[in-house]
């Protein structure tokens, strides 16, 4: 399982870190043509804000692996470990959730409605973009499988 997860986070790390250059790119043209050419480039700045949403969200799926969600460990700190590890997999489970409802199927949803309208520079279906949101909510359900069955691994007193 670890190397299923070192597999498909090297992908993301690629894919966000390329995303973030293609970004900068992007920008730098949008600056050059809006100061030297004197026309500014629309295709770019939209292309930049749909890159800006897949960098984040194939983040947001990283940290998911790494389980960096948000949490408040002060009071989970003073629990005896068993209970430590039933909250650990009670938030995944949360996460799975979420991932599963919001991401995937409210993904799935959004991007098939969004393929008739079509972008105002680019034009291409808006749904393309969309396609992120159920593809992160299936890499963050994979994720919080393989965290629960880390916990679960884990000796009884850690």
């Amino acid at each position: 399982m670890k190397t299923l997860r070192k597999f498909i986070s090297r992908g993301l790390e690629a894919l966000a870190g390329t995303s973030f250059l293609i970004m900068v790119a992007l920008t730098c043209w949008q600056v050059f043509t809006r100061y030297v050419l004197g026309r500014p480039s629309t295709w770019s700045e939209e292309m930049v804000s749909y890159l800006f949403a897949w960098a984040s969200l194939l983040g947001a799926s990283l940290v998911t692996a790494g389980r960096g969600h948000m949490n408040i460990p002060i009071v989970v700190e003073h629990m005896k470990p068993a209970a430590r590890k039933a909250f650990a997999i009670l938030g995944e489970a949360t996460a799975f959730l979420f991932s599963a409802v919001i991401l995937g199927y409210g993904g799935v949803k959004i991007a098939a409605l969004a393929m008739g309208q079509a972008t105002s520079s680019l034009g291409v279906p808006v749904g393309v973009f969309y396609t992120v949101l159920p593809l992160t909510g299936g890499l963050n359900m994979l994720y919080t499988i393989l965290n629960i069955a880390d916990i679960c691994k884990q000796e009884k007193g850690a």
